[in-house]
């Protein structure tokens, strides 16, 4: 007759364990909501540097050109020119929006306050 020993299962609470010592990685400052949009417009409204790059603003310019004459060439100083000249429209524009948004006691801009803001300046929608 053969007698098998069974060996007890190591259990979890017998066992010492030794903590690590957590050394490394800083986590990353949190913000307030807000804060960072903030230091965004006011680094935005600092420079005067373009903010839509040019390549995909040539080629816009080059595909609605298409539409009215095919062959179109523009010269360098053109298409800086009109994209000084849309980037201006778009801020004003911006500005009046949140204007608007604004006096209906909000922060958040919505479409319907481009519309009005557009309405208000006589533009056709």
């Amino acid at each position: 007759m053969q007698i098998a020993a069974v060996m007890p299962a190591p259990s979890s609470r017998g066992v010492a364990r030794k903590s690590v010592p957590f050394i490394g990685v800083k986590k990353p400052r949190r913000h307030r909501p807000g804060t960072v949009a903030l230091r965004e417009i006011r680094k935005y409204q600092k420079n005067t540097e373009l903010l839509i790059r040019k390549l995909p603003f040539q080629r816009l310019v080059r595909e609605i050109a298409q539409h009215f004459k095919h062959d179109m060439r523009f010269q360098s100083h053109a298409v800086l020119a009109l994209q000084e000249a849309a980037e201006a429209y778009l801020v004003g524009l911006f500005e009046d929006t949140n204007l608007c948004a604004i006096h209906s006691k909000r922060v958040t801009i919505m479409s319907k306050d481009v519309q009005l803001a557009r309405r208000i300046r006589g533009e056709r929608l």
